[in-house]
């Protein structure tokens, strides 16, 4: 008997003997039927913690199911990525991304408990932000050029505050201080909120981290912003130039977007990119983000996963020339 007219037989039997015949189910149509888990490898309060709850909120509405933010921050977001991996890979746990995480501690941290490239599956992408580059109000600088001819002639006696060795903050600012020819003291803190609360009391000079952690105290006097760091002008900061202006070339875009663990059915996949592209597409989700100083941003899981690679690779770079080393 021919293999398919076999199954035809055996599938009739089992009806006539009251059997019911089960086909494999779509493990998309009826998902999700519970809550979901978002590990955020953040610190709460932080500015990829807000930008994360914001996404979370309005996906999770748009499935049907709340979306509870778990908050895993250490060791730079390694912690965060570490549990993500290895949760189940049934939809029910996503992971918003750490750059840091993602693309400068492979290169500074021995035995890494994950592979950013082979251990996550890249779902969907939702904002991309300039980072801002501040200063303690009473310096006597009003804009990128004047920081940096003070900042040569002080001959490296200002304090750079950052998240910590490492951090997106440090490798911007490293940048910024090579592209522009003077030198600043690093002073690493750990985490952004610590940093930024170092330039507020005068501790340290100037910073340049994520625009959402930086402009509520931009707006209530605090901090002064004298640039960002995308590579053109943009209505989300309309009185801000881009520092592209008074250093030409010099240009960070921080994206921010959802993981999954390894081995998650594609259709799941498939529909919370889906969904979340739509998401992104709406003038609520576009407002809010806004208030951060970020704007919406859509890709495939492709492009997405090949953003991420790029950014590895220019990392890594930048971490040779600072002469990083592995912990």
């Amino acid at each position: 008997m021919k293999p398919r007219r076999r199954i035809a037989v055996i599938s009739v039997v089992l009806v006539v003997c009251g059997v019911p015949v089960v086909h494999a189910a779509d493990p998309g149509k009826d998902y999700p039927s519970r809550p979901i888990r978002l590990i955020m490898p953040n610190a709460p309060g932080s500015s990829a913690d807000t930008m994360g709850r914001i996404a979370a909120t309005k996906l999770g509405d748009a499935l049907g199911q709340q979306i509870v933010v778990d908050n895993r921050a250490g060791a730079g977001g390694v912690l965060g990525m570490e549990i993500g991996k290895n949760a189940n890979a049934d939809g029910y746990t996503l992971i918003t991304t750490s750059l840091s995480a993602l693309t400068v501690s492979p290169h500074i941290r021995k035995n890494l408990p994950y592979d950013p490239m082979k251990d996550f599956e890249y779902v969907a992408l939702y904002s991309r932000q300039g980072n801002v580059l501040v200063v303690h109000p009473s310096l006597p600088v009003k804009n990128v050029k004047e920081l940096v001819n003070y900042a040569r002639a002080k001959q490296g006696k200002l304090n750079m505050a950052t998240a910590g060795a490492g951090a997106q903050s440090h490798l911007n600012g490293t940048a910024l201080m090579m592209a522009a020819g003077f030198q600043s003291l690093h002073v690493p803190y750990k985490g952004g909120g610590p940093s930024m609360a170092a330039v507020i009391a005068g501790e340290a000079h100037w910073s340049i981290a994520p625009a959402g952690a930086m402009m509520s105290h931009v707006r209530a006097g605090r901090l002064r912003a004298l640039g960002h760091s995308l590579p053109q002008r943009t209505p989300l900061l309309p009185d801000i130039p881009a520092i592209a202006e008074s250093v030409p070339g010099f240009k960070y875009v921080a994206f921010s977007g959802f993981l999954a663990p390894k081995g998650v059915p594609k259709p799941v996949l498939q529909k919370i990119h889906a969904t979340m592209e739509k998401v992104v597409a709406t003038p609520e989700m576009r407002e809010q983000l806004a208030l951060q100083g970020a704007e919406p941003a859509k890709g495939t899981p492709a492009e997405f996963r090949k953003a991420v690679q790029e950014e590895f690779i220019e990392a890594g770079k930048l971490v040779k020339t600072i002469g990083l080393k592995a912990e």
